[in-house]
């Protein structure tokens, strides 16, 4: 078997950075993953839609802006370099994001596409973890990052319809292939108060001939704006990342349903364009027939050849009440994908809380007990122990290069010691 410095399961963004911070390091690295291509939600690549993040939170720039994987490399190389100067874009398409991941895989030999990693296990005569790979010989890696990533996730409720392929009930990560099914729905019911849901509630509003029978619910109190402002997006810093790491449990899990608007608002843009189009749609008198309504909860729902009934609860009021559309689209975000399966091969040697799941270090180690003496790594799967920067994309290729410092056992990669104008917390000194 052919033996690795480090591998990789799964390669999206995250262990996308991995692979291009890696890439000048004298490290034997190889990732796999089981899709035969890079492709970063292709089901809501709707077009005028953008990242939530400034261009700059790319694969590898707030580390080390001097890499050949960065994005102005990669606008240098398209030869739109000065097109790009020109637009003054903070914020990239969707798109064109996808097309830059796609651009980079092209230049990274360590990445294979096709090949899903089956089994992990410790082989103490090797001190390596032997990696099972469909479609090819297994591997030997001292290190292992898992990457695995995120899937859709579905209100319990909503979840026999949408696994009946007769009921057009879909997750919005699907949107964009039934996108002309649902402009010509009677009526459509889009469920969820993020991001997402906002997308695929404008584009409906801009593009379907009525706007009649359109309706959005979210269980949210309102349909609240994403947390931009400067002080406030310092909660995405490594600074407050290594703050609540500290934290105990107890208090972590308190803290994180609190903090939805970092990462379950909606872009304040996006919020100004569905009511643009609104008012628009109310010019020469009469209210546009879209109905938006926060504050209400999907309890049940069930289908019939005449559509389909949710059953609502209105969480302020205690209300109930039924409502019938042709379609859904859950936009209900997404769960980290379970990486239990991945690990049976190392038993009770992966230590886990008392709720069951990881218990992950500051350097994104997993703790493993004896005999195993590799390093096991986890990507956006750690929010539980160090906050809701796991799933922001400005915050990869920090942890990235964190992790690789901790494979290397040095710093490859300068890291400053702060990252932020706020203090959190009380310093031990405070009181001297």
């Amino acid at each position: 078997m052919r033996r690795f410095d480090l591998a990789g399961v799964g390669i999206g963004p995250f262990n996308l950075s991995l692979a291009a911070l890696a890439d000048p390091l004298d490290l034997d690295v190889v990732l796999f993953d089981a899709r035969p291509e890079f492709r970063w939600h292709p089901g809501m690549l709707v077009d005028g839609a953008t990242l939530q993040v400034p261009f700059l939170a790319d694969l590898v720039s707030l580390v080390d802006p001097t890499s050949r994987h960065s994005f102005l490399n990669y606008l240098r190389e398209r030869g739109r370099l000065l097109p790009f100067y020109f637009a003054e874009r903070f914020h990239l398409p969707r798109a064109e994001y996808d097309d830059y991941g796609r651009w980079a895989v092209a230049r990274l030999p360590s990445c294979r596409f096709g090949h899903e990693v089956t089994g992990l296990r410790w082989m103490p005569d090797e001190e390596a973890f032997e990696l099972t790979v469909d479609g090819a010989e297994p591997v030997l890696a001292t290190a292992v990052v898992l990457g695995v990533g995120t899937s859709p996730s579905v209100p319990e409720p909503l979840r026999d319809l949408l696994s009946d392929p007769d009921v057009p009930v879909l997750h919005s990560a699907d949107y964009l292939a039934r996108r002309a099914e649902l402009l010509a729905a009677e009526r459509v019911t889009v469920v969820g108060s993020g991001q997402s849901g906002a997308e695929v509630f404008l584009d409906l509003l801009r593009t379907r001939s009525t706007v009649d029978g359109l309706r959005w619910l979210a269980r949210t109190p309102a349909f609240a704006p994403m947390e931009y402002s400067k002080l406030g997006l310092e909660q995405f810093s490594p600074d407050y990342t290594a703050f609540f790491h500290r934290l105990p449990g107890s208090v972590r899990d308190d803290l994180l349903p609190s903090q939805w608007q970092l990462y379950r608002g909606i872009d304040t843009g996006t919020i100004a364009e569905i009511h643009d189009e609104l008012y628009r749609r109310s010019v020469g008198g009469g209210w546009p027939g879209a109905v938006l309504t926060p504050g209400v909860e999907v309890v049940a729902a069930a289908a019939d050849p005449e559509g389909i009934t949710l059953d609502l609860r209105h969480v302020q009021q205690g209300r109930t009440g039924t409502h019938r559309t042709s379609a859904v689209v859950a936009a209900t975000g997404y769960a980290e994908t379970p990486v239990a399966p991945l690990l049976d091969g190392l038993g009770e040697t992966v230590c886990r809380d008392a709720r069951g799941r990881l218990v992950i270090g500051a350097d994104y180690r997993v703790q493993l007990a004896e005999p195993v003496r590799g390093s096991l790594y986890v990507q956006n799967a750690e929010r539980h122990t160090h906050g809701p920067g796991a799933p922001d994309l400005g915050l990869g290729a920090w942890r990235a290069a964190s992790i690789l410092n901790s494979v290397c056992g040095k710093p490859v990669y300068d890291l400053p010691e702060r990252t932020a104008f706020t203090t959190f917390g009380l310093d031990e000194t405070e009181n001297q």
